[in-house]
């Protein structure tokens, strides 16, 4: 017999009554819908990879499959706060709203990339609240430190995301799937978790190379 639907909806005619606040201040209301408007650029920010179909991928695409593969592992990561590291995972990239993506073999050391995007993340911050600014901005500077599990595991979890993007795409060329096994190393071993999540991602890979 399937559910009665209000055993899983519950009671509609009688819901919980929400917060009761008081209203936001309009000025604060205003900046940071402004924020999220910029932020929307994100949606238009393509990657070097594609979506399984072939169409290319976008920035906010991206840290939206990140944030879901954390969310999924939450029972597996007891002593990290999820809020933090969901957070994390959802504002890394979005300095390149601004500035665009960099390809990772296109990436070279001193080419001032990661002081490029701070900037444009503090300029895209510039429309929000005095304390939500200066969160968003200390939250930045954590992920590039990685001085916290959070923001390691958010690292860590970035490339294997990326890794297995380029296992859906269509068909590319041996040297792809060969850069694909040297691809972020150094911060996959941040944990046991996400040493084992890579295993299968490299075995995927090599699969890859076989065909």
């Amino acid at each position: 017999m399937l559910p009665v639907r209000g055993a899983i909806l519950g009671n509609m005619t009688d819901p919980t009554p929400l917060s009761t606040t008081q209203p936001v201040d309009p000025e604060r209301l205003n900046g940071i819908l402004a924020f999220i408007q910029d932020a929307e650029k994100l949606k238009d920010t393509l990657r070097s990879g594609s979506t399984s179909n072939g169409r290319p991928e976008s920035t906010a695409e991206h840290s939206w499959r990140l944030a879901l593969m954390c969310l999924l592992f939450e029972k597996d990561l007891p002593a990290v706060d999820l809020k933090k590291l969901l957070a994390l995972c959802i504002i890394h990239d979005l300095g390149e709203a601004i500035s665009g993506d960099i390809p990772a073999p296109m990436q070279q050391p001193g080419d001032d990339r990661a002081e490029r995007e701070r900037q444009d993340f503090e300029a895209l911050c510039i429309p929000l609240p005095k304390d939500l600014r200066s969160e968003m901005l200390v939250l930045y500077d954590e992920y590039c430190s990685a001085t916290t599990p959070e923001a390691r595991l958010a690292k860590g979890f970035d490339k294997l995301e990326t890794m297995l993007q380029h296992l859906l795409m269509p068909t590319q060329s041996p040297e792809f799937y060969e850069f694909n096994l040297t691809y972020g190393k150094q911060q996959t071993e941040a944990s046991s978790l996400l040493r084992q999540i890579r295993e299968v991602v490299d075995a995927g890979t090599r699969a890859k190379l076989q065909d």
